[in-house]
């Protein structure tokens, strides 16, 4: 069995890098005459053959009523690789994300995501990463929508992590709403410490949005605690743990769009 799953895997990673590649060339192309048309391909195109040859099931809760025309800024938090296939699915916008660094080196996936605007974000030099967030927040103010992940990392144990203040700074100075998302189940599909892929549900649930209009600088801390208290119980309600009891850090029947 361990054979079997081990060979499943290695067809599974060589089809997905293939199917990658050959959607990152096609969008690439789409890039250069509209940079926002490209983005429909990694939302309508992208995650659902990924999932099906992968035998994953993407259920997402009932949207919220929001107005999807205008901005938001998007907060999900983090349990695997195949988080961005499942934001991408879920939401009906196109979104950018807010990404590493080393991402942009990758052939061809990182030249797109560079060339569609997607944000960088150089964690070890923090005058670079200032830079990179203002650029994102010029992009929220032109109309993009952002996908942030402000754990910072991929949660090992499924609890939500404490949040990064960035993301929060970001959104106050573009004074757009945030969107608190919850995922659970991609992290027993793939983990973060295991290459192997199994069969498996990942559930998705997106909240009311939180406002920012009329807030402050000051009130970035407040923010921060508001949205992941947001995550945290959305995370429970599709059969998450939450934060596992450690608390707030400072620093129902959905629709099944991929099977």
């Amino acid at each position: 069995m361990v054979l079997l799953r081990v060979i499943h895997t290695l067809v599974l990673w060589l089809w997905a890098m293939a199917w990658c590649l050959l959607l990152a060339w096609v969008a690439m192309a789409v890039v250069l005459v509209d940079p926002e048309a490209s983005l429909a391909i990694p939302r309508r195109i992208w995650p659902g053959p990924l999932f099906w040859m992968a035998r994953i099931r993407l259920r997402v809760e009932p949207l919220p009523d929001l107005d999807w025309k205008k901005p938001h800024v998007f907060v999900m938090n983090h349990q695997s690789n195949l988080d961005i296939p499942a934001a991408c699915a879920a939401l009906p916008v196109n979104i950018r994300f807010v990404a590493k660094r080393s991402l942009a080196f990758i052939p061809f996936v990182g030249w797109y995501m560079w060339l569609a605007g997607m944000i960088f974000v150089n964690r070890s030099d923090r005058a670079s990463a200032v830079s990179s967030m203002r650029r994102a927040g010029e992009r929220i103010r032109a109309g993009a929508n952002i996908l942030t992940y402000p754990e910072g990392t991929r949660s090992r144990g499924g609890n939500i992590l404490p949040f990064k203040k960035g993301t929060f700074v970001l959104a106050l100075e573009a004074g757009v709403p945030i969107v608190p998302i919850a995922i659970e189940g991609s992290r027993a599909v793939q983990p973060s410490d295991d290459w192997t892929i199994r069969p498996g549900v990942i559930r998705v649930k997106v909240g009311a949005p939180i406002p920012t209009k009329g807030r402050g600088p000051e009130a970035r801390d407040e923010l921060l605690r508001e949205v992941r208290e947001a995550v945290i119980r959305l995370h429970r309600e599709i059969g998450g743990q939450g934060d596992g009891g450690a608390g707030a850090a400072d620093d129902g029947q959905g629709r099944e769009v991929a099977a």
